[in-house]
């Protein structure tokens, strides 16, 4: 199983659709935001996604009721999802993300820092997939995961 993996959007509605369209054209029914949507106009472009999506907020989303609204499923971090035998934790920034819940998960997804890092460590694997948006980089990616393997295909988003 393959799941896509966006982050730090940040209202790029563009870079969002293009994503979003990328994830689909691979046939990927899970999608995995680690927050840092900002404003619900932009949630609206997630809530859209025809799969699943699983989302948290980031410290950029100060419109929480608005986008609750729209994402019913948002949520503060921590969140763990089982998907094909693998412990998947999301939050917005690894540093919020406590020892035990590192602990109980097979692969920890991030964002927050606008930079791309895929890491095995300790026996996990480390995944920010950069910012979506291009705004602070000038470089908009996402990420696609195979579970079974852990392999990590960075893809960049035209915008």
């Amino acid at each position: 199983m393959r799941i896509g993996v966006l982050s730090d959007t940040h209202d790029q509605l563009s870079a969002m659709r293009a994503a979003l369209t990328r994830f689909a054209d691979l046939g990927l029914d899970t999608v995995f935001h680690p927050g840092d949507i900002v404003a619900p106009f932009a949630a609206k472009v997630l809530a859209g996604w025809r799969g699943t999506l699983h989302v948290t907020y980031g410290n950029n989303d100060g419109e929480r009721p608005g986008l609750k609204r729209v994402l019913p499923q948002i949520q503060d971090g921590p969140l763990l999802v089982t998907l094909a035998g693998r412990r998947i934790l999301l939050h917005h920034a690894l540093e919020w993300c406590r020892p035990e819940d590192i602990a109980r998960a097979d692969i920890i997804l991030t964002g927050h820092t606008h930079e791309v890092r895929v890491e095995h460590r300790d026996g996990k694997l480390f995944v920010d997939p950069g910012e979506c948006c291009g705004w602070v980089t000038g470089r908009a990616t996402a990420a696609v995961i195979e579970l079974e393997t852990q392999n990590v295909e960075l893809i960049e988003i035209t915008i």
